[in-house]
């Protein structure tokens, strides 16, 4: 099935907390696990070669999570894959399909999603960015984590956005609520809070969300 064409109905799930796909970013995957190397096996004989992240919330599942395309793997003496994501779009999950794999599968929901085909998103021309970026490096000092700031500096607005709101360490609850804003704007507003709140001594960042 092309990606051009209508988008499976049903994906395998893969749950990992504080993993999430955004939109026109990529997400490397080491897999281990017997029911996940199956998974990943079964997914490169279809034709999408479609994983749908999710994130486990509670006793169960987030309602949005983001489908991958694999395109690159690569397998270890031991039997191990590394697996590279390219994300195609975020879905709702109307259904989990148990039963007949040793992993989830969903039945999936794209229509609300569709600005995550597009080629490109409209610019966000209330960033300031030098602003978010010293906010950024305030917050990294902070924490004793580094980042590649010619990268960061370089990256187009969705780009860093994005991108940071993959790998900063930030709770589950935070991450789902960056992967669901509707649009860059609404994310990069409210990354920009969670900086500026961890900045200023805030408690457990996840209090924002509620």
């Amino acid at each position: 099935m092309s990606l051009r064409g209508t988008l499976p109905d049903t994906i395998p799930l893969f749950p990992l907390p504080g993993a999430v796909l955004l939109p026109r970013t990529r997400l490397p995957l080491h897999i281990f696990e017997p029911r996940y190397l199956q998974m990943v096996d079964d997914v490169l004989k279809t034709g999408d070669r479609m994983i749908g992240m999710i994130q486990p919330i509670g006793d169960g599942l987030a309602t949005v999570g983001t489908a991958g395309r694999i395109t690159m793997f690569s397998e270890a003496d031991d039997g191990r894959l590394m697996i590279s994501l390219r994300a195609v779009s975020r879905f709702r999950l109307a259904e989990r399909i148990e039963g007949f794999t040793p992993y989830l599968r969903g039945r999936i929901e794209w229509s609300e999603f569709r600005s995550d085909r597009a080629g490109s998103v409209p610019p966000d021309p209330a960033f300031d960015r030098p602003g978010f970026i010293e906010r950024l490096r305030r917050y990294m000092d902070e924490r004793e984590l580094s980042t590649d700031w010619n990268a960061a500096e370089e990256a187009d607005d969705e780009l860093l956005v994005n991108s940071l709101s993959m790998l900063l360490p930030l709770g589950v609850e935070e991450k789902q609520a960056l992967l669901e804003a509707p649009d860059l704007p609404a994310r990069r507003e409210m990354l920009d809070g969670l900086l500026e709140y961890a900045l200023h001594g805030g408690g457990d960042d996840e209090e924002m969300l509620h």
